[in-house]
């Protein structure tokens, strides 16, 4: 969550009963929403948003629902009571991973881990988490510097393919 809003943030509704359903979606304890809180649009479903004109918006009364959650703010699904009910529990559950693994024209979208809003609870997960990131910075850098020699090497060659041309008359 965010004060500051840019691109592919969303503001919070002006609507009291729709923003106080947004504050409960983050399990953020004691946190209230101001006029410029804006929430991140990859917590919202594809289908929340109103592409059919030229500005993209959110649908209207659209409550947040793609969290990673740490594991102690994610709620538990009661289970099943019948062993009966249990198996067809069970079946469905297999035959929607053989679906998501058969299925590649509609993957299943993936949790944005990038961007918790949980803090681990230890220091030391906290520590790793920033190396992770450190890394990552790091591994990016080297992408991005080795893209950039890839791009100098091709245009010296387009300059010196270019050069062999000048000077040449047309047949």
């Amino acid at each position: 969550m965010h004060q500051n809003r840019s691109f592919g943030e969303e503001r919070f509704p002006k609507n009291k009963d729709v923003r106080k359903k947004w504050e409960v979606a983050l399990r953020r304890e004691g946190f209230t929403a101001t006029c410029s809180s804006v929430l991140c649009c990859h917590h919202f479903k594809e289908g929340d948003f109103d592409r059919t004109g030229q500005i993209v918006r959110l649908r209207d009364c659209v409550i947040p629902s793609v969290f990673s959650f740490p594991v102690h703010l994610q709620r538990l699904e009661k289970g099943r009571a019948t062993s009966t009910s249990r198996r067809a529990e069970e079946s469905l559950s297999v035959a929607s991973q053989d679906s998501q693994e058969t299925s590649t024209s509609h993957p299943q979208p993936q949790p944005n881990d990038d961007h918790g809003y949980a803090l681990p609870a230890s220091p030391t997960a906290l520590k790793t988490r920033l190396n992770e990131a450190l890394a990552r910075v790091e591994s990016l850098e080297r992408e991005k510097k080795n893209a950039m020699a890839r791009e100098k090497r091709a245009k010296t060659t387009v300059k010196s393919l270019l050069g062999g041309f000048e000077g040449k008359e047309p047949h």
